[in-house]
């Protein structure tokens, strides 16, 4: 037996030492609702659990792009109906000029009222954008195309749906000759009857544009429905390894409490031992 070195004592103290340590961090768990809370608490855990993070942030923000996407593609087609009421209106008043029981001066009346839907038609063409970008021309100025847009619909940059251009406006449905016409004030039989046709046309051409708008959005949200479900499982795995299971830590929380306790126990029970060795001495 010996006095000046009480190995059991030690033992209890290192065991308690560790038992302290693991209720510490049982504590800081259960605390934080992590179960990795630093890098040496799993270092391998850690980096996969990043990575799993930082793809859903990806996927989330592609969402966003993707219902942002959306909303612009609806503005550009209610934009385009708008226009094909303007058209069927037109078309409608070409077959009223196209008759023997309209008047000259019934005729001129239409053609100021197709010269203001044509204004109106082009107006719209120049007014409509989304956070400054042209949806049915190239700028409020210019009656060229618009450019194709790209929307980024995933985490990598390859992932991007494209648009057709477009040019939704009296130059770009061909209408330019109607336009001239009804702009010098008059409009003759014959020309309402020619101008059907150009009329008809410009709907097909102004119906292809909504097509391709109307398929675009709809992959678009096919693609913002696949990136939902791919973001809630990314999450849910990154949840597995990251986050505490608070059953499983709250057990494992009583247990190191119950052995802290127990070690406290032991060391007092080591030091008695050395008593003992007093009574050899009595």
């Amino acid at each position: 037996m010996r006095i000046n070195t009480n190995v059991s004592s030690l033992n209890a103290q290192e065991a308690a030492v560790n038992t302290n340590n693991e209720l510490t961090a049982s504590l800081e768990r259960l605390s934080s609702g992590l179960k990795i809370n630093k890098a040496s608490d799993d270092a391998s855990g850690l980096a996969i659990a990043d990575k799993l993070r930082t793809q859903a942030t990806s996927i989330n923000q592609a969402v966003d792009n993707g219902n942002s996407a959306v909303s612009l593609l609806q503005i550009a087609d209610k934009s385009m109906a708008e226009q094909s009421n303007i058209l069927n209106t037109i078309k409608a008043k070409l077959i009223q000029a196209n008759t023997d029981t309209t008047s000259e001066s019934g005729r001129t009346s239409i053609a100021a009222d197709i010269n203001k839907l044509l204004d109106q038609l082009n107006n719209i063409a120049s007014q409509t954008n989304y956070n400054g970008s042209y949806l049915l021309q190239d700028s409020a100025t210019s009656s060229l195309a618009s450019g194709a847009l790209t929307f980024q619909i995933g985490e990598n940059a390859g992932n991007a749906i494209t648009t057709a251009t477009i040019r939704s406006n009296v130059t770009g449905l061909g209408l330019n000759t109607l336009k001239a016409s009804v702009s010098a004030g008059g409009i003759t039989q014959t020309l309402a009857s020619s101008q059907q046709t150009a009329v008809d046309s410009a709907i097909t051409t102004l119906n292809g544009y909504r097509g391709d708008i109307g398929s675009t959005q709809n992959q678009i949200e096919s693609a913002v429905r696949n990136l939902m479900t791919q973001a809630t499982n990314i999450t849910a795995a990154e949840s597995v390894i990251r986050d505490v299971d608070y059953a499983a830590e709250s057990a494992n929380f009583n247990k190191q409490n119950i052995i802290a306790q127990a070690g406290s126990y032991a060391i007092s029970q080591s030091n008695q031992v050395q008593q003992n060795v007093l009574k050899l001495l009595q």
